[in-house]
């Protein structure tokens, strides 16, 4: 089934718009909207700031729209993790550069990448990567191969992705050297992790490849320095994404690296603001909100074993001042699951007259709550409206 929101005046207060959709739909289903044009203001800021090449990560949000629209806000080079992802940009953007960034490929993914995909940069972090990558594209001439550096972990990021991915300093010397010999160009990278508070990791990160790269005494062509890029959720106190940049750039010219290419992969910090959530409250007990969504659906990065984030929220069609005498009370979520994993703490401040059949705005979802949804339980079905006018939707 599709949706479609009515077009108003631009004018019109976005929440006035929200409200208006929300009462109109009458959602039994959770609602995602998306708003393009808050997407392409973003992709524009990042392009605008940083000055090498934005590449967004898909994985925070792979829709077709979310594609096209930061693909025509001029950001046209994209980090893939799967041959999925590399199949849907190739579709939806055919002239895009695809960054193949999974450091542990199939062999299937990295030959049809290659040869149906034009897929020219593989991401690695071990010899068995490597190898992998030479057999399957045939000892091809023109790979752009990167080796993955892990950094120390970093307690200041909501996931330390050097847990998971990542050579050593003293393997990706080596790595460096042995992709030397069969790459036509050759980058280092490193993520400092999703969510970093702190724009210092990312100067820690381009120290550290700078001495391997010094250390490997091998040419080296470009540099990625990850994502990471934070999104201002409440109750945080973050640097502007401009001191983030800044911070890159200077590090960048002090480490004598200003003649690589220069990449960044932000996700979550291009599409979070982009993207709102209408829940419904099925039960209230006390200051306890049962939702029709949860942490197996839309909400998952607000699970306590997630991070807990806490999300903007909103009762839709009441403001603050309209809630008794005005004043905001702190809740916390519970999903529709029947697994006891499906509560988020929060606090989530809302007003104290709340009550079943009340819709909830969640803001600042556009990154990873419609990407990691399941049909857990059979709580699978959502809505999705596009914000401009535009239908889509899904049942």
């Amino acid at each position: 089934m599709v949706y479609s929101a009515p077009l108003l005046s631009e004018k019109k207060d976005l929440d006035h718009r929200i409200n208006h959709i929300v009462h109109h739909l009458k959602p039994s289903t959770p609602l995602h909207l998306l708003d393009l044009k808050a997407l392409t203001r973003k992709s524009k800021e990042f392009k605008s700031l940083f000055r090498g090449t934005v590449m967004y990560a898909v994985k925070c949000n792979p829709s077709k729209e979310v594609i096209r629209t930061i693909a025509k806000a001029g950001i046209k080079t994209f980090d893939a993790a799967s041959i999925e992802e590399i199949r849907n940009i190739r579709k939806w953007v055919p002239g895009a550069k695809i960054h193949f960034m999974h450091t542990v490929k199939s062999r299937e993914s990295i030959r049809e990448a290659y040869f149906d995909h034009a897929v020219r940069v593989f991401v690695l972090d071990t010899a068995d990567e490597l190898r992998k990558i030479i057999h399957e594209t045939d000892l091809a001439p023109d790979l752009d191969l990167y080796v993955r550096l892990a950094l120390p972990k970093n307690k200041e990021a909501s996931t330390d992705f050097s847990a998971k991915f990542g050579a050593s300093p003293e393997k990706a010397v080596q790595l460096l050297q042995e992709a030397r010999l069969v790459s036509a160009r050759l980058g280092i990278m490193f993520h400092p992790g999703s969510q970093s508070k702190n724009p210092d990791v990312f100067r820690k990160g381009i120290a550290v490849a700078a001495d391997v790269i010094r250390k490997s005494g091998v040419k080296v062509e470009s540099i990625d320095v990850g994502g990471g890029f934070p999104v201002q959720y409440p109750g945080q106190t973050l640097a502007s994404l401009s001191d983030y940049i800044s911070t890159i750039h200077k590090a960048i010219d002090d480490y004598g690296l200003s003649a690589l290419d220069l990449y960044c992969e932000p996700g979550r910090a291009l599409v979070a603001e982009a993207g709102k959530l209408i829940v419904r409250v099925e039960l209230r007990k006390g200051n306890t909100l049962y939702l029709n969504d949860g942490v197996y659906g839309g909400l998952v990065e607000a699970a306590k074993h997630q991070g807990g984030f806490i999300y903007p929220v909103r009762l839709i069609g009441k403001q603050s001042d309209e809630a008794g005498d005005g004043s905001l009370i702190p809740y916390r979520f519970c999903g529709p699951t029947c697994d006891s994993i499906d509560m988020m703490p929060g606090p989530f401040l809302l007003p104290a007259e709340i009550s079943e059949g009340d819709w909830i705005e969640v803001g600042l979802t556009g990154a990873y709550s419609s990407s990691c949804r399941t049909n857990f339980n059979g709580f699978g079905k959502y809505q999705t409206v596009i914000l401009d006018g535009s239908p889509c939707g899904k049942a």
